[in-house]
């Protein structure tokens, strides 16, 4: 069964794929992916848009607070929950415009029938098509790293990881984009030096492994090439409305 095929809508010419969004991980990064939908979509009115039911949820216990700082509430059972309430407004498939919270991907895919993608997947996909062999720089929050989210799938085909060395000034340009302050001069500042760290290291590529840098990825400014997995995400969504 091809990718398109696993998420046509058999029926009427009415009937459309309609995407589920677990969202709220953050809010700022849930409006960026949105949009970028939108913008992906290649509209002349209204209706040639995709049908997206987004649960905005930013209630979801901290991943941050989890996974790093540890003593946080366990987030997996409040992303099953959203899982389920998507379903049951007629999503088709889900997705999930968040990096980190994919180490919670289990427990919503183990809580519905549909399909949910892994934007980790897809991502790498992406690269190892461009750049088979790749170095791949991480910019991503320090939990990623403690949980070997990428390794595995980086490992099977054939990708080596490389992460920042100053890892806390990425995670508190992360914090800064939640708090609003993403635009900061320190914040772009900061966001730039661990891009450029990557670049010292060799890396071949840069991959935009939290979805709150892709809120600021328009001031990155690299002559090393970035894959922006918020971008995959959406650029594969519109593809999976128009059924190709």
């Amino acid at each position: 069964m091809s990718k398109s095929d696993e998420y046509k809508v058999v029926g009427s010419e009415s009937e459309h794929v309609t995407v589920g969004v677990l969202g709220g991980m953050g809010p700022d990064a849930t409006v960026a992916f949105m949009q970028r939908v939108i913008d992906a979509t290649p509209a002349q009115d209204d209706i040639d848009h995709v049908h997206m039911l987004v649960d905005n949820n930013p209630k979801v216990p901290s991943r941050i607070k989890a996974l790093i700082d540890g003593d946080g509430e366990n987030p997996g059972p409040a992303i099953a929950e959203m899982a389920r309430r998507l379903e049951r407004a007629g999503a088709h498939f889900l997705v999930m415009p968040c990096n980190t919270a994919h180490y919670y991907w289990e427990d919503a895919q183990d809580a519905v029938s549909i399909p949910v993608w892994h934007i980790v997947e897809r991502a790498l996909d992406t690269i190892v098509y461009r750049w088979p062999g790749a170095r791949v720089g991480m910019l991503c929050s320090p939990a990623l790293r403690k949980i070997g989210l990428y390794e595995g799938f980086a490992n099977e085909r054939g990708l080596s990881l490389l992460y920042p060395r100053d890892e806390g000034a990425v995670l508190e340009v992360i914090r800064a984009v939640k708090r609003g302050q993403g635009r900061h001069p320190d914040t772009l500042g900061a966001f730039s030096r661990a891009a450029t760290d990557l670049g010292e290291q060799q890396a071949d590529v840069l991959v935009l492994a939290c979805t709150e840098l892709s809120v600021i990825a328009d001031g990155l400014e690299m002559s090393t090439p970035v894959v922006d997995t918020l971008q995959v995400l959406a650029d594969d969504v519109v593809a999976a409305a128009a059924g190709s």
